[in-house]
């Protein structure tokens, strides 16, 4: 069975624009979800002695109600411009790199699978390069995603996007665009493995799945002459002929879907520690290094912590990857019937 991704037949060009339009839908649909997972992130733990300063956030749904009460509704998409600068880049590069740097990974006349670890390997350094470009957008989003958390009153540091890319080159440096660039390749990689891989995965043992049912077609119809095979052929295809029949086990908009919220999951699962590291050292300046952020944090709350805004991350990003992914689908034919 080949590869379910071959090298396409869609451009560079195309592919990047295909990653770079559903990556920014799918962040538009989803950064309400996104603000409430950094708010929850950055929340240190509260001094519950007393039993009187419980956290002000809690959950995803009464982080968002939190947010609107008491800033507006407008506060959940503080960060969008930035965010969709983010996915412009970041998400056009990690997809459009990603069968390029395959193919190089696995030899430009390999034929036949490419297996999941190459997969793997691919998307962590798409992960890593696509980020290394990005980071400044990244951390203008935390940034002015983090200002909401202010007491009513105490002026803003940035007006806007803009303002804040200019602010922080004047007052930090060019160099303080890339703070936290080092938790932000791990996260990154390590999240687009597990997003990519996942999702690419999920929708080869499909086609896997439906390999088998072709093949026992082709030998029930070939050994249909031996009466001692053909009974038992025909009563094998016939289940796999239904199961085949199923939504789930097409290439169609549930596969995608389905493949999709596993690929959030797995992301979420396998990146949440590097992405409460990365929003608190790009969102807190009292943190010295990575491994500081990393220790502190550790030191003071636990390592339940580094899950903090769990279920929120996971809605945002399931949420994400399904959107993203079933917009990717759907760019991806255009560009191809183009073709």
């Amino acid at each position: 069975m080949a590869d379910l991704h071959p090298v396409t037949e869609i451009s560079f060009a195309g592919t990047f624009a295909s990653g770079a339009f559903a990556a920014c839908f799918a962040e538009l649909c989803t950064i309400p979800l996104d603000t409430a997972k950094v708010r929850l992130q950055l929340q240190k733990k509260a001094n519950m002695g007393d039993g009187v300063n419980l956290p002000k956030y809690r959950g995803m749904l009464g982080t968002v109600v939190t947010i609107a009460r008491e800033e507006g509704s407008a506060a959940l998409w503080k960060g969008i411009i930035p965010g969709l600068h983010r996915q412009l880049l970041y998400g056009g590069l990690r997809i459009g790199l990603y069968d390029p740097i395959k193919a190089f990974y696995v030899g430009g006349d390999f034929v036949g699978d490419v297996s999941l670890f190459m997969k793997i390997l691919a998307a962590l350094t798409t992960g890593a390069l696509a980020i290394a470009v990005a980071n400044p957008t990244d951390l203008v989003k935390v940034r002015l995603q983090a200002e909401g958390k202010l007491p009513a009153g105490v002026p803003r540091h940035y007006s806007g996007a803009l303002d804040a890319y200019l602010t922080i080159v004047r007052q930090e440096g060019l160099g303080a665009l890339w703070t936290g660039l080092g938790p932000n390749i791990a996260r990154n990689a390590i999240i687009n493995a597990a997003e990519l891989a996942s999702y690419y995965q999920v929708k080869q043992v499909k086609i896997m799945i439906s390999n088998i049912i072709i093949w026992t077609y082709l030998c029930y119809n070939c050994f249909s002459v031996t009466s001692s095979l053909s009974p038992f052929l025909k009563k094998l295809f016939i289940p796999m002929q239904t199961i085949l029949n199923i939504p789930g086990f097409t290439d169609n908009i549930l596969t995608h879907l389905l493949a999709g919220l596993g690929a959030g999951f797995f992301a979420v699962c396998i990146g949440s520690p590097l992405d409460v590291v990365k929003s608190r050292m790009m969102g807190d300046s009292t943190y010295k290094s990575t491994l500081d952020c990393f220790i502190k944090t550790l030191k003071n709350e636990g390592p339940l912590a580094f899950y903090k805004g769990f279920l929120p991350n996971f809605g945002r990003l399931g949420s994400w990857n399904v959107i993203m992914f079933l917009t990717l689908e759907q760019v991806k034919k255009l560009f191809r019937s183009e073709v």
